[in-house]
């Protein structure tokens, strides 16, 4: 069993930064990936990027390559997802999820933590 609290949401302006956390907690195994998710009002909840828990390999959608970064911190056993120049259609419930398979989907995710708010304003 795993267990993940995302924190770090909040309310942005349009081109500003947040970070959000996921704490990970139970095995975790260096196989694993550790992916975002977001889900928009009204819309169906969509892959925005992830990485493996060696920490070596990392994937982005492409809405927001080279504005987001993933990133792992072993040590506290959390995964980090750094937001630059937010727009105001970043806003969504993200959610932090872990994968034993390599695909990576909503389908394929085995845990789920509850979400974090992101609300840009612009």
């Amino acid at each position: 069993q795993v267990q993940l609290v995302e924190s770090g949401g909040g309310l942005v302006q349009a081109g500003g930064s947040l970070r959000l956390s996921c704490a990970a907690s139970g095995r975790i195994f260096s196989s694993y990936y550790m992916a975002w998710f977001r889900q928009a009002p009204g819309k169906e909840r969509e892959f925005v990027a992830a990485l493996r828990w060696n920490g070596y390999t990392t994937y982005y959608a492409d809405a927001v390559k080279g504005r987001f970064t993933i990133s792992l911190d072993n040590a506290k056993n959390t995964v980090y997802l750094q937001m630059n120049s937010l727009k105001s259609e970043d806003t969504a419930n993200y959610y932090c999820a872990v994968t034993t398979t390599t695909i990576l989907a909503v389908r394929t995710m085995d845990y789920w933590g509850k979400g974090t708010l992101v609300t840009v304003s612009s």
